[in-house]
């Protein structure tokens, strides 16, 4: 148990509110910088009276960035998007909020400092993946002993990636690709889900041990699944049953490229895909890309949550009937 104030950057967010919560049961006092913290009353109550506060920041303003540390012990910076949207962009959060953050962390003398990247940063291939690597080096560049944390895709009742193709499971019309759900470069591509609250417990664990400090520690899940796999799974779970029709990654870019263009034009939407998406796919999403990098077994988190135990509490919403009535399906 402590009793040092950890500052969340992003603490608001999918994976944000699980840290949140994970640092407040670890005994850790919480302050969440925000835009608008008169919107995260939820924040409030995922600790103790008193224990967390919400405080105005903007990361695009060093200033503030600087102000929301005072007196703090430790900061986690979670802050990131997966579509761009006007001055919400990969180059101004990933990689210049990244900075700014390590800057002021470093320039107060605070040691544990955790940076949530993604599995796939790179030097090269898709702009959010090279918008991640660049933020990894900002930070680095600024405070040398931060821990860099670079999850697969991350899971949970929040997520963006099960209740993405769940709902276009259940409205292939709308949202998937004449009736179907396109199968990107033929569905080959692995990812390593992990669950969102053995990230959380990471993040607590990184902050907490001393020789995390410096290094690069790749999160996955238990088990590695095609992405045709994924797929297939959410639509048994959610008992619907669109054809997986294979898209060859040379006809989906431009397809995404399109589509990008077309939901910048509609606000408060985001796109179903986009021309950056199709590169990223391109590379398997799993743990041992980086051989110098630890895992998050490493990090004392070996318990993991697998997909199967925890999507169906969330993806049963999208089922042509209720909760509890058994598949029409069933034997």
């Amino acid at each position: 148990m402590s009793n040092d104030l950890v500052v969340v950057f992003g603490g608001s967010g999918f994976i944000g509110k699980q840290v949140v919560r994970a640092l407040a049961k670890a005994g850790y006092r919480v302050r969440v910088p925000m835009r608008r913290p008169h919107l995260g009353n939820e924040l409030r109550v995922l600790g103790d009276v008193g224990q967390i506060q919400l405080v105005q920041a903007n990361v695009r303003f060093p200033e503030s960035v600087d102000a929301a540390l005072e007196d703090a012990d430790a900061v986690v910076n979670l802050v990131a998007v997966m579509y761009e949207s006007g001055r919400q962009n990969f180059e101004t959060l990933h990689v210049e909020a990244a900075r700014a953050i390590a800057e002021a962390a470093a320039k107060r003398g605070i040691k544990p400092v955790v940076h949530m990247s993604a599995l796939g940063a790179a030097p090269k291939g898709a702009r959010y993946a090279r918008s991640k690597y660049a933020g990894e080096r900002a930070v680095l560049d600024a405070a040398p002993s931060a821990t860099i944390l670079r999850p697969s895709v991350v899971f949970g009742p929040e997520d963006k990636f099960f209740n993405r193709f769940a709902s276009m499971a259940r409205n292939p019309l709308l949202e998937g690709m004449l009736g179907t759900m396109p199968l990107i470069g033929g569905g080959k591509t692995k990812f390593q889900p992990v669950f969102v609250g053995d990230v959380a417990d990471a993040v607590v664990a990184a902050i907490g041990k001393p020789e995390a400090r410096g290094r690069v520690y790749e999160l996955g899940g238990p088990r590695v699944y095609s992405f045709k796999q994924l797929l297939e799974y959410v639509c048994e779970e959610t008992d619907r049953h669109p054809p997986l029709a294979p898209l060859p990654f040379v006809l989906a870019h431009p397809i995404g490229l399109l589509t990008n263009w077309v939901f910048k034009l509609i606000p408060f939407a985001d796109p179903p895909l986009t021309g950056d998406q199709v590169t990223l796919l391109k590379r398997d999403n799993v743990v041992g890309l980086d051989s110098n990098a630890g895992t998050i077994q490493d990090l004392g988190v070996t318990q993991l949550e697998s997909v199967e135990a925890i999507a169906p509490s969330y993806l049963w919403r999208f089922r042509p009937y209720g909760q509890f009535q058994t598949r029409q399906n069933a034997a």
